[in-house]
């Protein structure tokens, strides 16, 4: 069985369509800890589409960083004051200002490593790290880190006990996130659980950690997406924007009421299920 992918370059239609599955897709995995990156490699690939690529895909995560602004908004404002008060008056012991300071610190390990990359694998597009065998084995390789985690983790800390040092270890482990199957909410919520957070505070500040990263990568790559024929053009590009911040949201708003009260092995069964089987499927293929 070989698994079809159009060599031909989409309608505007067909191009939208598409987009709007991606961007469901995007919505629904850019925040639950499954991997966003591996899910928009597979899932259009088994639809005989094609990978999408690596500018369309932090293109659309725009969308999830919109929906990300706009559910913390609050936070952020916080957040802002707290550093405002910081700069003028030296209050670096506030919790908003030491989050803040969190954000910008767990920021530069996805940086560097996003920048590395761009000079040192121009063609990372098909890098061995995208494949799918990849993809399944380092799937399986994160549920089993999140169950550890999940086994050991104290969950005893709030978001408002956050310092650089949390920032700089789950900013760390964020940077793994460049790598499609690792995901970046996955291997920060896994960090924070073994860094003692509770489940709900890890969610919390996972979210808030992405927005720098996810941000700049979106517009590093928007050029490059707009100019891609695959894509159809700046309209299906929106069409996917628009359904990743509408998913996104649902998506975040759900996942925080759901580790109010639960784990996350539902997660963890999902990546080890998802991994096999795409094992399973391409060496059926």
């Amino acid at each position: 069985m070989v698994l079809a992918v159009s060599p031909a370059v989409p309608g505007l239609l067909e191009a939208c369509w598409r987009a709007l599955v991606l961007g469901v897709v995007q919505g629904l995995t850019e925040f639950l800890p499954i991997s966003s990156s591996a899910h928009l490699k597979v899932v259009p690939v088994l639809l005989g589409w094609g990978d999408p690529g690596v500018s369309f895909t932090a293109v659309i995560q725009l969308g999830s960083i919109v929906a990300v602004f706009a559910y913390f908004w609050s936070d952020l404002q916080q957040v802002g004051r707290g550093i405002a008060r910081a700069v003028r008056h030296g209050q670096w012991s506030d919790p908003s200002a030491r989050l803040g300071v969190a954000m910008a610190l767990g920021t530069v390990p996805i940086v560097l490593a996003g920048l590395a990359i761009k000079r040192w694998l121009p063609d990372y597009d098909n890098s061995p790290l995208r494949s799918m065998t990849s993809i399944a084995t380092v799937s399986i390789v994160m549920a089993l880190l999140l169950a550890l985690a999940e086994l050991v983790g104290r969950r005893q800390r709030h978001i408002d006990q956050v310092t650089a040092r949390d920032g700089l270890l789950v900013g760390l482990a964020q940077a793994l996130a460049l790598v499609p199957g690792v995901s970046r909410s996955g291997s920060t919520l896994t960090a924070a659980l073994f860094d003692g957070w509770q489940r709900p505070a890890a969610a919390r500040f996972s979210f808030l950690l992405g927005l720098p990263a996810i941000t700049l990568a979106g517009l590093v790559e928007l050029k490059d997406a707009l100019g891609s024929p695959a894509n159809g053009g700046p309209l299906p590009l929106l069409v996917g924007l628009i359904a990743a911040l509408v998913v996104s949201w649902l998506a975040i708003a759900w996942l925080l009421r759901y580790l109010q009260r639960h784990g996350t092995w539902v997660f963890v069964i999902y990546r080890l299920l998802f991994g096999a089987a795409i094992l399973l499927w391409f060496r059926a293929a």
